[in-house]
């Protein structure tokens, strides 16, 4: 049985990836309590091949902590147990509140005994609530993503074949922010611009003629080789402390010449290396296809 547990913060995204999910062929349940959890999944086992859970901060209650489940999950050899995680800026989740008009459902709870909280202090209590999961999860950040991007890239991270370490090329724009949810950041702002090249300006680093413009150019060359020799000195010492998924970040300015050419020909060379290597596009139009010897599209 595969089983897929959503969680993360509170107007991130979790409702989205739920009913995507359920889309997908899984057997969704929402906020279920955590204690629930393993017999619900171990009913279920019987009848379903594909199950997926929302669990969040309000699912913490009576002593039941993430910690606890978590050492659960990873006891069910059998399963295939994937964590998503959904996270956004502080700034981004008040906003999303503001439009909605919603109360964060942990207002009342956090509020006992704190008169007058902020939002801003809610959300940061929910974040220390919820760090244990994070830690063991696949984390995507929601940030300025729209909700159909949202979509593909839970689709993509469903479909994804099992491994004990999944790695993730995400290219991006430093003008747009960078990723929190990266746990490697590299700068490839200082490497030559098609931008400058009104024929190139409006193409994407998928596209042959930007391809061709950077393999033309040492510095891009030696910038790629020295990345992947990073990556490669380091991964271990990562899956050794039992990481199953690593995100790494490629920016450049606007996020759609160099960090997408970079990002994309890092994907194809460890795709050869590993069995579950994924690749998406914060700015580009995220929702790609598997690169050539690549699994799928986180």
């Amino acid at each position: 049985m595969k089983l897929i547990i959503v969680t993360g913060l509170s107007g991130s995204g979790k409702s989205v990836a739920i009913k995507q999910l359920e889309d997908s062929g899984y057997y969704c349940i929402d906020n279920l309590p955590l204690s629930f959890v393993i017999p619900v999944a171990k009913s279920l086992q019987q009848t379903q091949d594909y199950v997926a859970f929302a669990v969040d901060a309000r699912s913490d209650f009576e002593g039941y902590a993430p910690e606890t489940l978590i050492e659960e999950l990873n006891a069910q050899k059998d399963w295939d147990v994937r964590i998503l995680f959904l996270t956004a800026s502080t700034q981004e989740l008040i906003q999303r509140f503001s439009e909605t008009r919603r109360r964060h459902p942990l207002t009342l709870r956090f509020s006992k005994g704190n008169k007058n909280l902020t939002l801003a202090e809610v959300i940061n209590k929910e974040r220390e609530l919820l760090e244990p999961y994070r830690v063991q999860a696949h984390v995507v950040d929601t940030t300025h993503l729209q909700s159909n991007t949202l979509r593909t890239w839970v689709k993509g991270f469903a479909d994804a074949p099992h491994a004990d370490m999944s790695l993730t090329f995400e290219s991006f724009g430093y003008k747009h922010g960078i990723p929190t949810a990266a746990d490697l950041v590299f700068d490839v702002r200082n490497l030559p611009n098609p931008y400058y090249d009104p024929q190139l300006r409006p193409l994407t680093g998928q596209d042959q003629a930007i391809i061709e413009f950077m393999e033309q150019q040492p510095m891009v060359a030696e910038m790629v080789q020295d990345i992947t020799a990073f990556i490669e000195k380091w991964l271990p010492s990562y899956q050794a402390t039992n990481r199953h998924y690593l995100t790494i970040a490629i920016g450049c300015t606007g996020g759609q010449h160099r960090s997408v050419y970079v990002a994309e020909t890092l994907a194809k060379y460890f795709a050869q290396k590993m069995n579950s290597v994924a690749i998406r596009h914060r700015i580009i139009g995220q929702a790609k296809r598997p690169v050539k010897g690549c699994s799928q599209t986180l």
